[in-house]
């Protein structure tokens, strides 16, 4: 498969093990930002390379509201406007709010800088008409092919790749150990898996053996296990949610609520801090999660117990499935929109600041020096996601719609209309996917 296609389909394991190896490194982040102008303006109108005046901008981040990777931004931040003199403003919101947010605050015009974004809202954002096209200048930066286009909307550079990789089953090894569930020979279908959640379950304590998401805000996390048990979600541009697939998966997530093998209200947030407290046993997270998991935890070895597993199948032989997952920096048109790209660039493409924020948030970079460092291919956490999660992991099909968030809310709604028993698997899914179909267009 050429990477040209890579975001579009499944990622080798080749292109998923360049993708998300962890590691540390020893640099400083607030001591290594540039010491000079800038010298590469983003506007289209502009000529790349060209030199130009810092300015202040303003720079919008959900990851300045969590704790974990609050002190890297922050970090980054500083050093950037201590070494060019400017200021940053800092615009934050929880990630659950922050995709409607920053939508408003770009299209009244409200915000004009650089934003972290999920590559999954590129469409939505692009839409409005005011996300710089930046192509000019993330030539020659090393990015690698898969992740500049992760970055892109049709064919458009709409932002600079930050982070790429994907989102998969975390478990503690030590808990499975108590159930007899080795990690290494983690259950292979969700028949094995169920059996697994209740041995859990049995540990007593209060344990929640799989703390899924059942909060709307993040219960689109359902749809990888739609796919799981076969539903392709669109297909020729046919919404598929409704279909036998869909229904099972959903009937099969309400049996282990009922069960009480997932819990009530819980998001991913939710999910870290259980996880965290040694309350759960199994989550969802993308690698972020270990720094996430492992920081304010009481139990100081609680990293050397964080296993990437595998998700389990519907049948033996079948690929399990991933979520590709990443976040970028978009620049939106406005007064100081080039030192905000200067700044972009040199923060997700300069070696030094690259690996100095890796050491600290644990995250996947996009340049093929940092990926090749010794820092990123020494960690063993890495790798082994790296092989059980991200190298089957695919892109959510409806990230090609400008609706696709509204898409997601609908299916996460009807969803939990399932879980607290308003409505039939059967009725929630037809119903979802109709609606579904009315955004696509």
């Amino acid at each position: 498969m050429s990477e040209s296609t890579l975001m579009n389909a499944t990622l080798t394991r080749r292109r998923a093990l360049q993708l998300l190896g962890i590691g540390a490194a020893g640099a400083a982040l607030a001591a290594c930002a540039p010491t000079g102008v800038g010298t590469s303006p983003t506007t289209p109108t502009a000529a790349a390379g060209g030199s130009f005046t810092p300015t202040d901008f303003d720079f919008a981040s959900w990851a300045l509201t969590e704790e974990a990777s609050a002190p890297a931004i922050k970090a980054l931040l500083a050093g950037y406007s201590d070494a060019q003199h400017i200021t940053i403003g800092e615009v934050s919101f929880p990630y659950n709010e922050y995709f409607n947010q920053i939508m408003l605050q770009i299209r009244g015009g409200q915000f004009m800088g650089a934003a972290q974004v999920d590559v999954a809202w590129l469409g939505s954002l692009a839409a409005l008409g005011t996300l710089q096209d930046v192509s000019a200048v993330t030539k020659n930066r090393g990015y690698t092919q898969a992740a500049l286009e992760a970055a892109q909307f049709h064919g458009v550079q709409y932002a600079f790749p930050w982070t790429i990789g994907a989102i998969g089953l975390l478990a503690n090894s030590e808990i499975l150990d108590k159930a007899d569930i080795p990690s290494d020979d983690f259950p292979v279908t969700i028949d094995d898996y169920e059996t697994a959640l209740k041995r859990l379950k049995g540990l007593g304590g209060g344990l929640i053996p799989y703390a899924a998401s059942t909060k709307a805000a993040q219960l689109k996390d359902v749809l990888i296990w739609m796919e799981t048990f076969g539903s392709p979600l669109v297909e020729d541009g046919e919404v598929t949610i409704g279909d036998e697939a869909s229904v099972a998966a959903v009937a099969w997530y309400k049996s282990l609520y009922d069960q009480g093998l997932i819990a009530a209200d819980v998001d991913r947030f939710d999910a870290r801090s259980l996880f965290s407290q040694g309350r759960a046993a199994i989550y969802d997270d993308a690698p972020v999660g270990r720094n996430a998991v492992t920081k304010d935890s009481p139990d100081p070895k609680l990293a050397s117990k964080l296993v990437p597993v595998s998700r389990p199948v519907l049948e033996v032989g079948d690929a399990p499935r991933a979520l590709v997952w990443g976040n970028a920096i978009a620049i939106a048109s406005g007064e100081g929109a080039e030192t905000a790209a200067d700044f972009a660039r040199w923060a997700t493409s300069d070696l030094t600041a690259v690996l100095a924020d890796h050491e600290v948030r644990g995250l996947p970079p996009v340049t093929e020096k940092a990926l090749s460092s010794e820092e990123v291919l020494g960690d063993a956490f890495g790798a082994t996601f790296s092989e059980r999660i991200t190298a089957t992991a695919t892109t959510n099909p409806f990230w090609q719609y400008t609706q696709y968030a509204q898409i997601e809310s609908t299916i996460a709604e009807k969803v939990q209309s399932v879980l607290i028993g308003q409505q039939s698997p059967k009725d929630a899914m037809t119903e979802a996917g109709r609606i579904a179909q009315t955004l696509i267009g």
